[in-house]
């Protein structure tokens, strides 16, 4: 069973940092490629940052560029998003999300066929 798995949320402080991590232990090849959304209540889920896992090229929403950093692991189907100089407005439910196929939508929720279940992510001011 294919199953994604979000690790490392929980409450920081502004402009402290957090370490997501994800996991997807289901699949028997690898991902395309893998990504990190986030949602908050009555809102759609929005785009934060994606990773090509071949190739390394990676992408994010302008919003987090040069404050999170999305990252392969060595283990097969292994991200990280690095949080640094943390805001409230970062406070949102985190997915984790990947693709076995080769899309031009990796900013897209479209672009992906496997998420995990979310992840709290809380700043206070």
């Amino acid at each position: 069973q294919e199953q994604l798995v979000e690790s490392g949320g929980g409450l920081a402080q502004a402009g402290g940092s957090l370490k997501l991590s994800c996991v997807d232990s289901g699949r028997t090849f690898s991902n395309y490629a893998m990504g990190w959304f986030r949602q908050a209540p009555g809102k759609e889920r929005e785009f934060v940052a994606s990773i090509k896992l071949s190739a390394g090229n990676t992408y994010y929403t302008d919003s987090v560029q040069g404050r999170f950093t999305i990252s392969r692991g060595n283990a097969k189907n292994t991200i990280y998003l690095t949080m640094n100089s943390l805001k409230p407005e970062d406070t949102d439910v985190y997915y984790c999300a990947g693709t076995t196929k080769p899309t031009a939508y990796l900013t897209r929720f479209a672009g992906y066929d496997n998420w995990g279940q979310g992840i709290q992510v809380t700043v206070s001011p």
